[in-house]
């Protein structure tokens, strides 16, 4: 009884482990496989990442004309202190007081003593100049400073170009997502394709297998030779060596398709969408009608390329306009013997005894006027004009290269769906010779011989109908990146 519980519980658990299995096996359509691409591809994402630093190069630049605001503070030694030439003979001297003297009898009489001083000239001075320093063994700062941009032309064109250079990011990033989706197709139509193969084989594999069998049993009966039974047995052999071959490119085709999509290759996937669905939608694709360039990423860079290249112009131009920037700056300079004393700060307007720290403040306008350099903005402004002209010349070599591409990828669609036409008819006129072949042998009107060539012409011709149809497909791919509707967003 205990081991007929311990059986149950196994076999629960294996149910629910395979039910758990089951769940994580993920289902996507083309169109869902192109999304989940689309957000776990690891080069989008970097392009993504390119895209926000773009962004944060205009609010870099955009910074440039906000208020720049610096707070300095400095402390050091003079240990070798500046000194500068003193000429003396700028200074005059005053006349020198003559020395007198209070005799003891003068203080005796009680009288008043009136005191006559007398003054002599001054004496012949030093001549020469004389080497002085002004600067104390210490000194100390604080300063305040900020400046405001009031006009730069390149700074406004600068912000411009910026905002488009973020745009160009963008379209970058869309038209790497447009190869992504180009790569997800074609590898999620080579699985389909594999897999429809796989299914025909095993249509197929059944069919001879059970021929194989009858004519064994005919064989043993007597009604059959060994040969016949033989080449069945080939036949059969062949047919699971490509079964096995496609079930391992089936297995291959699978794995690039998870690796397109951005999914790890252990996890679990199940393509919804049908082959029969999608042949119905190839012929939707034919065509250029209504085409304009504009549907292309290509064009639409090329377009913000050249909205960069004339605001480069524009700015190397505004080179020669002037530059006005408002200017302030306040602070404390000190000074002090030691650095104990120049770091005791004293100071404020009530100190008038030992004050060691003096403010100071400015304010003002700046103006830079360019004059002359050397001819190099000039040299630039040709540069831009002529890398101007060669994106406006880019336009012809795009849409005539655009136009080739449409009538090369329309014909090839044109062309691969009338070869899947008339491979088809060959597959259907195949597998009613092989239909006919097995009831002629198995009424004893044919030949053995005769089934097996049938079948294996059968197989060539189910081998170049999937061919066909897989070229068809990504010849359908080819004609909507063409016309820039493979991606709409």
């Amino acid at each position: 009884m205990k081991k007929g519980v311990k059986l149950i519980a196994v076999i629960l658990a294996l149910l629910a482990f395979t039910g758990v299995q089951a769940q994580e096996a993920q289902q996507f359509s083309l169109q869902q496989s192109i999304e989940y691409a689309l957000k776990n591809r690891v080069n989008l994402k970097a392009y993504r990442n390119e895209e926000d630093i773009a962004k944060a190069r205009v609010g870099e630049i955009r910074s440039i004309g906000l208020p720049q605001i610096d707070v300095a503070a400095e402390v050091g030694n003079n240990f070798v202190r500046q000194k500068t030439l003193f000429d003396p003979e700028l200074f005059g001297g005053g006349p020198a007081l003559e020395p007198f003297v209070i005799t003891p009898e003068q203080i005796a009489s009680g009288e008043p003593i009136t005191l006559t001083p007398t003054y002599s000239q001054p004496g012949p001075r030093t001549e020469g100049l004389i080497a002085v320093s002004f600067v104390q063994p210490y000194a100390g700062s604080a300063v305040i400073a900020g400046s405001q941009l009031l006009f730069d032309g390149s700074y406004l064109i600068g912000l411009k170009a910026a905002k488009t250079y973020t745009e160009l990011s963008r379209k970058s990033t869309i038209q790497s997502e447009i190869e992504v989706a180009e790569l997800v197709s074609k590898a999620y139509y080579s699985v389909l394709v594999s897999r429809e193969r796989i299914e025909l084989l095993n249509q197929n594999l059944a069919r001879l297998d059970t021929l194989l069998k009858q004519t064994q049993v005919m064989f043993e009966n007597g009604v059959a030779e060994k040969l016949d039974v033989d080449r069945l047995r080939v036949s059969v052999n062949n047919l699971v060596v490509q079964k096995q071959r496609t079930e391992r490119l089936l297995e291959l085709s699978v794995n690039q398709l998870k690796f397109q999509m951005g999914m790890d290759h252990k996890e679990q996937l199940v393509l919804t969408d049908k082959l029969s669905e999608v042949e119905v939608d190839l012929a939707k694709t034919i065509g250029k009608d209504s085409f304009n360039y504009s549907n292309r990423i290509e064009y639409s860079m090329l377009e913000t390329q050249r909205d960069l290249a004339m605001l480069d112009l524009r700015n190397k131009r505004s080179g020669y306009l002037p530059k006005l920037y408002l200017t302030a700056r306040y602070g404390y300079n000190g000074v002090g013997s030691s650095l104990s004393d120049v770091l005791n700060v004293r100071a404020g307007y009530d100190n008038t005894t030992d004050r060691n720290y003096f403010d100071f403040g400015y304010v003002g306008v700046q103006l830079t006027v360019p004059v002359f350099d050397g001819l190099r903005k000039s040299y630039q402004i040709q540069q831009s004009k002529l890398a101007l002209e060669n994106t406006k010349l880019g336009f012809d070599f795009l849409e005539q290269s655009i136009d080739l591409e449409l009538d090369q990828a329309s014909a090839e669609l044109t062309s691969s769906l009338e070869l899947m036409r008339s491979q088809r008819e060959n597959m259907e006129l195949a597998q009613e010779i092989a239909r006919v072949a097995k009831i002629k042998y198995q009424e004893g009107v044919g030949s053995n011989l005769e089934v097996v060539t049938a079948e294996t012409d059968l197989r060539e011709a189910q081998t170049n109908y999937y061919a066909a149809m897989f070229d068809a497909l990504i010849s359908k791919v080819n004609l909507d990146k063409a016309t820039g509707t493979l991606l709409t967003k």
